[in-house]
């Protein structure tokens, strides 16, 4: 997309989009896409993986303001995962939809764990190309997953 265009969508300013977009270029999570534009002033942006994205918030945190890009990306993802869990405990679905939660330890070492997301990535990866498309009978899901080691009280990790 342009800055024009998600400064319309958003309701903001076309320049106010394009700072945060050069921002998120500057942490590698969207990069030019010159193929797209309409001419050679044209601006076009995409993202740079082509669902979702993963992230490595150390070598984020080590760019300059790099820690205060993961504060507000940090409270955003917060109030996201907050959102979905109250949404399922809710009980506001539609009776023609499925919601789950799944809170599920295993013992992996750092590389099985990077092993098994790869994995399930490539199970969205195959849904999303297998659902593309626009159908009635279809509605947007949202998978949310996260990869860490437990949580250990009273210790630092």
């Amino acid at each position: 997309m342009r800055a024009a265009d998600i400064g319309e969508a958003l309701g903001i300013p076309a320049n106010q989009a394009s700072f945060h977009l050069r921002q998120l270029a500057k942490y590698c999570l969207i990069e030019p896409a010159p193929e797209a534009a309409r001419d050679k002033r044209d601006r076009v942006w995409r993202t740079i993986q082509e669902r979702g994205f993963q992230l490595d918030v150390k070598d984020i945190a080590a760019e300059p303001g790099g820690k205060a890009a993961l504060t507000v990306f940090q409270k955003n993802k917060a109030a996201w995962a907050h959102r979905l869990v109250d949404e399922v405990f809710s009980f506001k679905q539609r009776k023609d939809s499925f919601s789950a939660i799944v809170d599920q330890t295993m013992k992996l070492t750092k590389d099985e764990a990077a092993e098994f997301m790869g994995e399930v990535d490539e199970v969205l990866k195959s849904w999303a190309d297998k659902t593309r498309g626009r159908s009635p009978d279809r509605r947007t899901y949202v998978f949310y997953s996260m990869v860490q080691p437990y949580p250990e009280e009273g210790k630092d990790a």
